[in-house]
């Protein structure tokens, strides 16, 4: 470890400052360019020791656990609470201008649409039981350490009002120092908490955590490795009018805030098409949606979240057909010659995108296509397979999900011809 005084050059993608140094890039979390700081070198990371001259876009953390002085340590749940909003803005666009770039796509990039503190109704946090207490919280960045906190301004006050809660759920299911994730959603009828992570539920502990949650308010469900424990309601999700029951730990956007503006852009683009393709559907975001006037076939791998929509569909008076199809797109896209029947496809990927279903798509005559992505990079990919095709793309809308992080999430229109 050596100890230096440097000056930081740019912000690198995933949110930290760097030191363009003789030998390399230094990596250092918590900086902002033109940032002269004091810091801990070891290879090719810096830790913060003290400020020199300090960036004007810097501000004070929403939290207490942020950050280099962080109580507890420093909480891997944000990156970047120390950077103002203009500017944060600004990077997060950038991510998204960039990658583009990279493919030779100059599209029409707006606006970051921004999030703010309390949206966050799906959190997974990190858990442990102590000899005195379970903490819950997050790891420290590339680290097993857990920041318990007694705070989080990124979730839902309905979740942090909760943590006394889901401690106890936490520590009724193990009396072993192992490590576990509790993912959290806030459904309409209450918590849906899953656990996962841990080896098995004895009897004893089954018995103890039915007891404990019966004791409670506010508590939908509690599943363990997928299979629920108990659920004294069936946790639901309002998509439009539309009422969805997850299956346990399923995907869902993180905040509502964001998943209205990307249904909205989506809808719009849309428009009057009367058969869309959503494919990697999950429990329905927007082919619920979409079934309010256009006849939709949903394509999903997962099992249990194609049931959850498929029973939503079914059980929705007003709904134009929805017809449903387990596949996994990576392995089996959608053929060119299945896709002649619809007028408009969408498409949200996990973060590997959709490379081999974008092949079989711009092959198509499919004249309206809009692409959901969490990951800039692998999206301008996908785009550029579409854009050499022949599809003009119309609109790239980067989208803050995941405040006060490197993520960003986009949503692209495009047209054919």
């Amino acid at each position: 470890m050596s100890t230096e005084t440097i000056t930081i050059d740019t912000l690198g993608t995933q949110g930290d400052g760097i030191f363009h140094a003789s030998n390399g890039p230094v990596y250092v979390p918590f900086s902002l360019p033109g940032e002269t700081l004091a810091i801990a070198r070891v290879k090719n990371h810096g830790t913060i020791i003290s400020y020199g001259e300090t960036s004007p876009d810097r501000v004070a953390p929403a939290c207490r656990h942020f950050g280099p002085d962080g109580k507890g340590g420093s909480c891997g749940g944000c990156s970047l609470q120390h950077m103002a909003k203009p500017a944060y803005n600004a990077f997060k666009r950038s991510l998204v201008v960039a990658a583009l770039k990279s493919k030779g796509i100059d599209g029409p990039v707006g606006e970051l649409i921004e999030a703010h503190p309390g949206e966050r109704r799906r959190v997974v946090f990190a858990a442990r039981r102590t000899e005195k207490d379970l903490l819950i919280g997050f790891n420290q960045a590339e680290s097993h350490h857990i920041v318990a906190i007694e705070e989080c301004p990124i979730a839902s006050p309905g979740i942090v009002s909760s943590l006394d809660a889901l401690k106890k759920i936490g520590s009724a299911v193990t009396t072993k120092a192992d490590p576990f994730r509790m993912t959290v959603i806030e459904t309409l009828t209450g918590l849906d908490v899953a656990i996962d992570g841990l080896k098995a539920l004895g009897d004893k502990e089954r018995r103890g955590l039915t007891e404990t949650v019966l004791a409670m308010r506010g508590i939908a469900r509690v599943s363990f490795n997928g299979e629920i424990v108990i659920e004294p309601r069936k946790p639901q999700l309002d998509m439009a009018g539309v009422a969805v029951s997850p299956p346990p730990g399923a995907f869902t956007q993180a905040t509502a805030a964001a998943e209205e503006a990307m249904v909205r852009l989506t809808m719009d683009h849309v428009g009057k098409a009367k058969r869309v393709a959503d494919l990697f559907a999950g429990i329905g975001t927007f082919a619920l949606r979409l079934a309010r006037t256009a006849h939709v076939h949903a394509v999903e791998s997962e099992d249990k979240a194609i049931r959850a929509l498929d029973h939503a569909a079914r059980n929705t008076q007003g709904l134009k057909p929805v017809s449903v199809e387990r596949r996994d797109l990576f392995r089996r896209p959608l053929m060119t010659s299945e896709l002649k029947t619809f007028d408009a496809v969408v498409f949200d990927p996990p973060r590997a995108g959709a490379e081999e279903q974008c092949r079989e798509l711009a092959r198509s005559a499919v004249k309206k296509v809009v692409a959901v992505s969490c990951n800039p990079l692998t999206l301008a990919r996908d785009l550029s397979i579409l854009t050499a095709a022949g599809y003009r793309v119309t609109s790239v809308t980067p989208i803050d999900q995941f405040l006060w992080t490197a993520h960003v999430e986009v949503v692209a229109t495009l047209v054919k011809g």
